[in-house]
């Protein structure tokens, strides 16, 4: 398979949602529309030659890796099918503001993003990442958050402890430097 199929191909896979030919083209700018759905073409048959589960469709007004039909009905059946949602950039930030500050309470989450996270938290609730883990001691005894151990298997973690420090994050998250 050619490099550009292979970086589709890794494109597509990662994407929960069909891909347009335009943005595909975004992953390579100096590769030509020609070029481009050749690859396409060139994926498409690798996956119905070499007898993949998998097939390449343009659907949706894009392309996109989908189960192929004779499946559905099994790994529906299993219910192996739903992929967890994408989160938002909030969502994110409250999350992580749990996960290195747990427990915690609602108060002090918005103390420190500069919002109301009250429907955060039931967002985040709902998809089974924090849930209630205690009570505080302060007025009106405050529920406290914490991470879930379906938050540990969606982002790929043992235990806590392999967070990024905080000095490991200001590293990675500090602006690179350009060199001429």
């Amino acid at each position: 398979m050619s490099p550009l199929a292979k970086l589709l191909e890794a494109a597509l896979f990662a994407s929960a949602r069909p891909i347009p030919t335009a943005e595909l083209g975004a992953l390579s700018p100096e590769t030509e529309r020609g070029a481009l759905l050749a690859a396409l073409d060139e994926l498409r048959e690798h996956y119905d030659v070499s007898g993949h589960g998998v097939e390449l469709a343009d659907a949706g007004g894009g392309w996109q890796i989908l189960t192929r039909p004779e499946y559905t009905e099994a790994i529906e059946r299993a219910q192996l099918a739903a992929r967890p949602q994408r989160l938002s950039a909030a969502s994110l930030e409250t999350l992580a503001i749990i996960a290195y500050r747990q427990p915690i309470g609602r108060a002090e989450i918005e103390e420190i993003r500069g919002v109301s996270v009250s429907s955060m938290l039931k967002s985040l609730a709902e998809r089974g990442l924090v849930d209630v883990v205690g009570r505080g001691e302060g007025l009106g005894r405050p529920l406290l958050y914490g991470t879930t151990e379906l938050f540990l298997e969606q982002f790929a973690l043992r235990h806590l402890d392999e967070l990024p420090r905080a000095d490991e994050l200001a590293i990675a998250l500090r602006p690179q430097l350009k060199t001429a």
